[in-house]
């Protein structure tokens, strides 16, 4: 077990020293970054800084301000928890952020990190032939995706349907948190389930996508997330296979459906070499995100429902 407590006793007095110390433990413990950071030192800062509620940024002479013995308290627990638990720092905090927007999260929902974050800030750009009226965000866990694109696009209809009412019940506090319950509504159903008869300018998903051993091999960070939001079947696409055999029937005429795989790209293609998937390219890191419009959705559509399992 992390001894921060006896640390503590001797030289930990000051914010820098606390961040000082974690950077060095995060390492020998061999911990995982992959909820918001990927490395110690920013894991360190961000936990360190995020318990004290200082931002992110600070000024550097306040990195020397000593701290009050509720603090140490508090730092202490959260340090614990993250070296001997593996509890992911999102959690610890109760907040993530995503397109630069912050949510409230726990161990209800993943913890925001989709790529799609940089298509949202480009307002998907060229895909989209207008501005979308009706956005859904499908499996949304803690709204994270489709509130950023409420942002975006401030004269849309957002939907944000999961199959979990847990999550739902964290994207409804995330909706509150941004005030936007005038036209982001949440809808709870199994896939499409909960929209029959909606139409949608752009469908996005972050829907489970894990595979089988991709998911036994996964850190103990992630044994934290709902396995609900991760793995999804052997080859991490009974979800998905659904989703495409569907899409046609909830899209408009020059709607876009965009959806996460992950590393189960490799699946999609191989389950589907007949269609011409958009796989979209990332400048800030991420891969297996295809696109297909409408269009393909509806040329395709036997085929996607002829491989339903």
């Amino acid at each position: 077990m992390t001894d921060v407590g006896a640390a503590r006793s001797t030289r930990l007095q000051t914010i820098r020293d606390y961040i000082r110390w974690a950077v060095t433990r995060f390492q020998v413990a061999g911990l995982f970054y992959g909820h918001g950071s990927d490395n110690a030192w920013d894991e360190a800062r961000q936990l360190v800084l995020g318990a004290l509620h200082l931002p992110y940024e600070i000024a550097d002479s306040y990195l020397d301000c000593r701290l009050e013995d509720d603090e140490h308290a508090h730092l202490q627990d959260l340090l614990a928890r993250r070296i001997d638990d593996r509890v992911p720092t999102a959690y610890l905090l109760g907040e993530a952020w995503f397109c630069g927007l912050p949510f409230l999260v726990d161990e209800r929902v993943l913890v925001p990190r989709s790529p799609i974050a940089e298509l949202i800030n480009s307002r998907f750009r060229p895909w989209l032939a207008a501005e979308p009226k009706r956005i859904l965000d499908l499996c949304t866990g803690s709204g994270c995706i489709g509130i950023a694109c409420a942002y975006e696009f401030l004269e849309a209809e957002v939907i944000l349907g999961d199959l979990s009412f847990e999550a739902l019940e964290v994207a409804n506090q995330n909706i509150e948190r941004h005030g936007i319950e005038d036209r982001v509504f949440t809808v709870q159903g199994d896939g499409f389930s909960g929209l029959p008869g909606q139409r949608f300018d752009l469908i996005v998903s972050n829907p489970p996508y894990v595979d089988a051993e991709d998911f036994a091999d996964m850190p103990e960070e992630y044994q934290h997330e709902p396995a609900l939001g991760l793995a999804c079947g052997d080859d991490g696409l009974d979800l998905v296979r659904r989703m495409l055999a569907e899409a046609a029937d909830h899209l408009n005429d020059n709607g876009v459906l965009i959806v996460e795989v992950g590393n189960s790209q490799v699946h999609v293609e191989a389950l589907y070499p007949e269609v011409d998937f958009t796989w979209l390219d990332f400048q800030q890191g991420g891969h297996g995100v295809f696109l297909l419009p409408a269009k393909l959705c509806r040329e395709h559509q036997a085929l996607f429902r002829s491989r339903l399992k």
